[in-house]
Parts: structure tokens; sequence; C-alpha cells
């Protein structure tokens, strides 16, 4: 009998269970939600139509010097002219500074003395070679002297020469760096002079858009300290190496002017179009989902959201270019593609 009771029990507890997880499962259901399918869902559209499509790339870089030069002599001794300043501007062939170059004049004049004893010398041993008082060998020592000599002065003047520091171009002083009585040693940095005249903008452009430059290309320049004024800039060099990030390095000369003065480490801007072969599908950019790789977009057909996979080709600001999936006149979905399914119907707004 307790046995009977038991499994009565046993059996009454397992339906209340199983219909209790019934009624559970019913009242969940009715909270799940349902679309509504004769609900349309708004959407903005807009018409897949041929353009004349425009690739525009903007760079951002700096300016740099022409030419920049620290002005260092290959002599040593003490300044005694030092005839610049700093900003101070400076032609080619300006001096820059003098070194002391008494030590070397006075050795020069006490050579030229020797040889002219050795001219001297010279004739007396001509005079006697005649009359054989004296052998000849004599005139041919003498002459490798004053040939030796006179090769000391020429190294001398060489380093006379060295004593007077010069600007090798025209530029300006940007940097000083010892002042009149230093004594210096061959190769320790005086001045440095920057040259202007013309300005290299030197960007880094992507791999991608390398081939949109050519050289000589003629390009306009942009400034932020003259936001109104547009340069006429030249492509003097493509870098042949890139950098880890696949950047090749891009020159752009700019010829500087006093109305507009531009200087080293500013910034510049340039803007290259290149425009597409003939004429070329296209959406609005923000029809297109999903990822480049596997781009889709919603097509309207009779009222209703179509999920269709595209192929897209050139990119501008505004526009992708669709190769394949699309024919022109459709209309595509631009807004409120977060709410459609393939299939759900819509409304354009």
């Amino acid at each position: 009998m307790k046995r009977i009771i038991v499994a009565i029990a046993l059996v009454s507890t397992l339906g209340l269970t199983a219909w209790k997880l019934l009624d559970n499962k019913e009242k969940v259901a009715e909270k799940v939600y349902k679309p509504n399918p004769n609900l349309k869902v708004g959407v903005r559209t807009a018409k897949a139509e041929v353009r004349d499509l425009s690739l525009e790339s903007q760079f951002l870089g700096s300016f740099e010097a022409n030419r920049e030069i620290e002005i260092r002599p290959q002599a040593g001794g003490e300044i005694v002219q030092l005839p610049i300043v700093e900003g101070q501007v400076v032609g080619a062939g300006k001096l820059v500074a003098k070194l002391d170059d008494d030590q070397l004049r006075y050795q020069i004049e006490a050579l030229e003395v020797q040889i002219e004893g050795y001219k001297n010398d010279l004739k007396r041993y001509e005079a006697l070679v005649k009359g054989d008082a004296t052998p000849a060998v004599n005139i041919e020592k003498t002459q490798l002297n004053i040939r030796a000599t006179q090769a000391q002065v020429k190294q001398l003047q060489k380093q006379l020469a060295n004593t007077t520091i010069t600007a090798p171009f025209s530029g300006i002083v940007t940097s000083k760096m010892v002042e009149k009585g230093s004594v210096v040693s061959p190769g320790t940095p005086l001045a440095k002079v920057t040259d202007i005249s013309t300005l290299k903008l030197v960007v880094q452009v992507p791999e991608k858009a390398i081939n949109q430059f050519r050289m000589g290309q003629s390009i306009a320049v942009k400034t932020e300290v003259y936001p109104d004024t547009e340069f006429k800039g030249r492509v003097s060099l493509i870098g042949a190496q890139g950098d880890a990030a696949h950047n090749y390095p891009i020159e752009i000369s700019v010829a500087n002017s006093n109305a507009h003065a531009l200087r080293a480490g500013m910034y510049g801007t340039i803007a290259n179009t290149s425009e597409l072969k003939g004429q070329s599908l296209s959406v609005p950019r923000q029809a297109i989902i999903g990822s480049t790789k596997q781009p889709q977009l919603y097509v309207v057909e009779n009222g209703t959201a179509i999920l269709r996979d595209v192929q897209i080709g050139a990119t501008t600001n505004d526009y992708y270019e669709i190769t394949k999936g699309l024919q022109a006149g459709e209309q595509v979905v631009v807004s409120g593609q977060i709410n459609l399914q393939n299939g759900t119907p819509v409304v354009a707004q």
C-alpha cells in the first residue's frame, strides 16, 4: 500500500512539473517580439546612377629647407673675425669667420726668402759649370731644392686659404655656435646656414596612391598659415623605398616669396585628383553594408528590401563605384538598414 502511495505522489509531482514548464514556455513565447508582416519600415533611398567619378586624396606634410649646412673649418686657430649674427641673410661667398693666419704668413715669407737664395745659387752654379769650376750635379740639386720649397709654399698657401671661412650658398644664419676670440680646431661647428629660397614639402604617401604622382608634376599646395593662398609646387622626388607601413616619401618643391614667406617646419597639404576612365555606376557610400571584401546593399523592389551582394571598385569621399550586382536606375537603401532583413516591406520617406 505504501508503495502505491509513493508511486502516485511521484507521478503527480512529474505531471505538475511538466505542466509548469509548459505554462512558462507559453508565457515566454507571448513576450517574444513577432514582427508584423504587414508593417512597413521607413527608409531613405537613392538611385544608382552613372557618374563621372574622381579620386581626390589629401596628404599632410611639413616643409623642409632646400639646403642646410653646418659650417666647419678645415684649419684650426683663434677666431679673429666673426661678422655674422643669427637671423642674418648671407650670400654665397660671404665671410663667416676668419682665423688668425700670422704664423702661416711668416712661414710662407721665410720659404720665399729661401727660394730666392736657391735661385741665386743656381745662377752662380750655372756660371761655374761653364768654366768647369763645379760639377753639374750642384745645378740639379739646387733645382730640386727650389721645387721642394715651392711645394711647401703651396701647402702653406692652401692652409692660409682655409683660415677664411665663407658661406657655400646664400641663406640665413640659423645658428651661431662660437664667438670672436674662440680657439677652434678643424671640424668644429661654427654656424649653421639654411637656404629657404625654395622649400621642400615632404609627405608620406601610401602604396595604393604612389602611382598618382610623377616626376615634374605640377601640384597645388595649401598651408595653414596662409589658408587663402595656393602655392605652386612641383614633384621633385618620389621615394624608391617605403617604410614598414608601406608609405613612400614624396617631395614637392615650392618657391618661397617675400609676400607669403614660408619657413621650414610649417605644415602643408596637397590634394591630388585623378579621374577614373569613362562613366562609372555608383551609389552613395551610406548604401554599402558589410565589409569591403563582402559588400552588400538593400535594393527596393516592389516595396520590399532585397539584400544583394555587389562588387565595388574605386571609392571617393561620397560614392562607391559598383562593378557588379546592380543596374543603373535601381533604388538602394541609404538609411534605415539596421531595421531591415531580406524581404522586409519598406516605404521610402
